[in-house]
């Protein structure tokens, strides 16, 4: 009888370290997931806008509906994502993310005429929903129950290091010769294609035991983490509640204020005069920065909560915008676009890391999946509506800079709401406390 008991330990020593093992396995990938997709398909995008334009006498405006129709399609398909995770998993979502991006980066390739960029556009939306973010929030969530902020932020940090890998790697052929560009887009398919590949190799499903263990642990009377994870409440509680839709509205702002902003921050550049081998390298130091902040955004939710870490984020996307209108080609000018591109990436976790932590801390574990969804679909709503407005403007005053301080004062306003918005969910956890107290 001992030894069986010894055995049965033994085997579910065994079978934790296992898990274990798998975890670490599984952040590993997320990360080269995050650091391939979001660097070479993403981050490095701005990049190709005047290149672009300028070989097929396409307008800039014209032009940016490629992104909008990119938008679209990724919040269309993240609003279905809790249904859709919970049906087929997130390895099949994640291997048809990957051929998505793959046929989007040969679209783009191949593409004379802007109606074809749109159509590659819808494939890129389709594979970022399923790569990214969001997929992410989804499996740290399942697989890591303790210091979920500084876990997340470390994994989409991997961001900044990718971008900056991408840029470097790019850049030369973009700007190498007029069609340049479709080789760049070649070199990205193949990089898709070969991360891939490793990914159906070795990424494996949470079990239901462990995506399912996801209960706040008791805290005996020891003070909790000021990131930590509570029950919430069920969605069709959760969507009842006003400040559900405070927080749709600051997050749909933030979408279309950052990307409005940050995606026309490269041609802003080269308008303002500045050398295109200035533009790229601080293009990589926002990148580089990117990947410090994102991890210690992770690390300062899990440390001082909620409240302290959104108003960094939106107080810094305020500032650097001001900077940013401000730039003249000059020494000084110089100067300040570098320090834009280091506190940028203060800013910028609004669209990543503070989705999940937003999901999870406003409305908690019950309805976790299905209010990702939703943030990342309104934020990338935003996105849609941010390009083309910062675009329009540039092509009816030949400046971005009206653009840049309109999304500043609507920014102001999204982080005063903000301030409401975590008051009421702190007054909702608090109710619970007390209702599981009285239990």
């Amino acid at each position: 009888m001992e030894g069986e008991t010894q055995e049965i330990i033994s085997q579910s020593e065994k079978e934790e370290k296992r898990l274990k093992t798998r975890k670490y396995l599984t952040v590993v990938l997320c990360f080269l997931m995050v650091m391939t997709v979001l660097g070479f398909c993403s981050s490095a995008k701005s990049l190709y806008i005047a290149p672009i334009t300028e070989a097929l006498n396409i307008s800039r405006s014209a032009f940016s509906i490629n992104d909008s129709m990119r938008f679209i399609s990724t919040a269309v398909i993240n609003m279905f994502f809790g249904t859709l995770i919970a049906r087929y998993g997130a390895k099949k979502l994640i291997g048809a993310g990957f051929l998505s991006l793959i046929a989007s980066c040969l679209i783009y390739s191949f593409a004379e005429n802007v109606f074809v960029f749109y159509i590659g556009g819808v494939f890129l939306g389709i594979g970022i929903s399923w790569t990214t973010t969001t997929m992410v929030g989804a499996i740290i969530n399942d697989w890591c129950k303790e210091n979920k902020g500084t876990i997340m932020g470390a994994v989409l940090a991997a961001n900044g290091v990718g971008a900056a890998i991408a840029i470097k790697i790019l850049s030369g052929f973009i700007y190498g010769s007029t069609f340049g560009y479709r080789t760049a887009y070649m070199i990205s398919a193949g990089v898709m294609f070969v991360v891939f590949i490793i990914f159906m190799f070795f990424f494996k499903n949470a079990p239901r035991e462990v995506a399912n263990s996801s209960a706040p642990a008791k805290t005996n009377g020891k003070k909790k983490s000021k990131g930590s994870s509570w029950a919430g409440i069920e969605y069709s509680d959760a969507i009842k509640k006003k400040y559900f839709y405070a927080s749709v509205f600051c997050i749909f702002v933030s979408g279309m204020i950052l990307q409005g902003t940050t995606g026309i921050a490269s041609p802003h550049l080269k308008d303002i005069g500045f050398d295109p081998d200035f533009v790229a390298t601080a293009l990589s130091v926002q990148s580089l920065a990117l990947t410090v902040s994102k991890f210690s955004i992770g690390v300062i939710y899990d440390k001082t909560g909620l409240r302290t870490t959104a108003n960094i984020c939106y107080f810094t996307s305020i500032g650097v915008m001001l900077i940013l209108a401000s730039l003249t080609n000059s020494p000084t000018g110089q100067i300040l676009a570098i320090c834009y591109s280091v506190f940028v990436a203060l800013a910028l976790p609004l669209e990543t890391v503070m989705l999940p932590i937003f999901a999870g801390d406003l409305f908690g574990q019950k309805s976790y999946n299905k209010i990702l969804g939703i943030f990342a679909s309104v934020n990338t709503a935003g996105y849609a509506v941010g390009a083309p407005i910062s675009n329009l403007c540039y092509d009816l005053t030949g400046s971005y800079n009206f653009s840049i301080y309109m999304n500043c004062a609507i920014m102001l306003v999204a982080t005063i709401i903000m301030q409401f918005v975590v008051k009421a969910a702190n007054k909702e956890k608090k109710a619970q406390d007390e209702k599981l107290q009285e239990i």
